[in-house]
């Protein structure tokens, strides 16, 4: 996974910018789980296995996302 940009101040950040990041990103997750799966299904990998060597990404994604919809929320409800 690319290195994620520093998140902006909430003060430079729109929440249609916060909407369109988190989108992206849980499409991302989605798209990093299946194709993991398939290849590993191809490789004749156990899930499981190939899920546990992805847990470092997944953890790291789902941290950012967590980020992002807080800032969100602040965002949102400061209005």
């Amino acid at each position: 996974m690319p290195d994620i940009p520093e998140l902006t101040s909430i003060d430079q950040t729109t929440p249609e910018e916060l909407t369109e990041a988190i989108a992206e990103l849980e499409q991302y997750r989605e798209r990093l789980v299946n194709d993991t799966l398939s290849m590993a299904q191809r490789a004749k990998i156990i899930k499981a296995q190939a899920l546990a060597s992805l847990q470092p990404q997944l953890t790291q994604i789902d941290t950012t996302l967590e980020a992002l919809r807080l800032q969100q929320s602040a965002l949102t409800s400061g209005k």
